[in-house]
């Protein structure tokens, strides 16, 4: 709605942590018995931004940049050293009920589903837990399974299941008490081609169905590209850049990269403007007997780098 709050604001947030540091040796070790020394690391450094309701911004960044500690201090999992956060109006670390009933955090490394138990259950313990209606309940579930296609595997243990198969079922767990915003953390990560493909029109189905606003991490750009307009890139716990994902596509995300190996064995790796990638594609194949080929977009780093390096800090 036109002059209606972000759904999620991050002003000058910073997570600091205290860091024990010791020097080597049996000396060192002894008086760090008694007083031990600390450092500073700073997690996040005043990081700003807004998202919108109905947005889906790409959070991007190397290992250790400050992604999953910032969608943390955003879900109310972590209290922020300084500064102010506010989703759906609410100040998140107090973790109030009208708050938790509306977001959700997936982490792809991590379960939260009942190990030990077949998904329906945790799915009813999920319906329990945030009070939804029975037939509200069934409705959306079997509406989501049946996207998923995974009908056939709901009633076996979680335990039992793939990785890519209980990320479906993890997806499908965080989304039963309809949340109005999405905090995902690498939702695709050691995912196969397929399996990645069906998460992302999920969840792109599900932001067009319910306007749900959605902030997602990954290390493909094949997720980003498919689902967002807008991407936040962090470094070293800083914002480096905030803006339309066409601003990069313009630049460093202009390229794709043509890995094709001969049948003689020979290997070649060839940068390509994307407008010309079916075009270099369909020459390679006519003019040479080729073994295999693959398209990539450039990895994440190499996208963090040149956005550093044109400037964007």
């Amino acid at each position: 709605m036109p002059g209606s709050e972000p759904s999620v604001i991050a002003q000058g947030l910073v997570k600091t942590y205290e860091v024990p540091v010791r020097a080597a040796g049996v000396r060192a070790a002894m008086r760090a018995l008694v007083h031990r020394e600390t450092k500073p690391v700073h997690a996040v450094a005043e990081v700003s931004f807004a998202i919108e309701p109905g947005e889906v911004v790409g959070f991007l960044g190397p290992n250790g940049a400050g992604k999953t500690t910032t969608l943390k201090m955003l879900a109310g999992l972590l209290h922020p050293s300084s500064g102010h956060a506010r989703v759906l109006g609410h100040e998140p670390f107090k973790r109030e009920r009208d708050f938790l009933s509306r977001v959700s955090l997936i982490m792809g490394n991590r379960n939260q589903l009942q190990w030990d138990l077949p998904a329906l259950d945790s799915f009813e313990l999920q319906r329990a837990i945030y009070r939804v209606s029975t037939a509200d309940h069934i409705s959306l579930r079997d509406e989501m399974i049946d996207l998923l296609d995974v009908g056939a595997l709901v009633g076996q243990p979680v335990r039992n299941l793939s990785l890519g198969e209980r990320m479906k079922m993890e997806i499908i767990g965080a989304l039963l008490h309809r949340p109005d915003v999405l905090f995902l953390d690498e939702p695709t990560i050691g995912l196969d081609v397929t399996m990645q493909q069906r998460i992302r029109t999920f969840i792109g189905d599900y932001n067009r169905r319910h306007g749900a606003t959605v902030l997602l991490t990954s290390h493909y750009m094949a997720d980003v590209e498919a689902l967002c307009k807008r991407v936040i890139i962090i470094h070293q716990g800083r914002l480096l850049f905030d803006g339309a994902l066409s601003e990069l596509s313009r630049g460093v995300l202009a390229t794709k990269t043509i890995r094709v190996r001969f049948v003689n064995g020979e290997e070649r790796v060839l940068k390509v403007e994307r407008s010309t990638i079916a075009a270099a594609t369909a020459e390679l194949l006519a003019a040479n007997d080729v073994d295999d080929l693959t398209i990539e977009d450039p990895p994440i780093d190499d996208v963090i780098a040149a956005v550093f390096a044109a400037g964007h800090a």
